[in-house]
């Protein structure tokens, strides 16, 4: 794919601005969880976690060199495992109260998702004999 990379990065951007978005909301209580904060609860910043490794992902995406790709594939897949597990803590009912799922939590998984399938297509040039 010729503009994999470009996808990739632009992905990744995408999915900071997500981690301000509302992801659940939790009726009994009130409280709208969104991925830098979640006042009420023990959830902690379930998205800075994204941002934290938004900087490497991008950065991999545009080196191109072969060891840069390969790195990339495996905090790509970190991400994409964190992204699971905050779908699960955010969306299980705890005590008979569950928590109403938002359209910025599956975006979250979806982009994830997305940016470890770019990563599969690197734009690396042949070596040359």
């Amino acid at each position: 794919m010729k503009y994999s990379q470009l996808l990739g990065i632009i992905a990744t951007i995408i999915l900071v601005g997500i981690c301000y978005l509302p992801w659940s909301f939790i009726s009994e209580k009130n409280i709208i969880v969104t991925g830098m904060s979640a006042p009420g609860t023990m959830f902690g910043k379930p998205g800075l976690m994204h941002i934290v490794l938004a900087a490497p992902l991008i950065i991999l995406f545009i080196i191109p060199k072969i060891w840069a790709k390969r790195i990339n594939v495996f905090i790509s897949a970190i991400n994409l495992a964190w992204s699971i597990r905050n779908y699960i803590l955010l969306t299980t009912c705890f005590m008979g109260e569950c928590p109403e799922k938002r359209y910025a939590l599956f975006l979250e998984l979806l982009l994830c998702s997305f940016i470890l399938v770019m990563t599969f297509f690197p734009k690396v040039e042949p070596l040359k004999n």
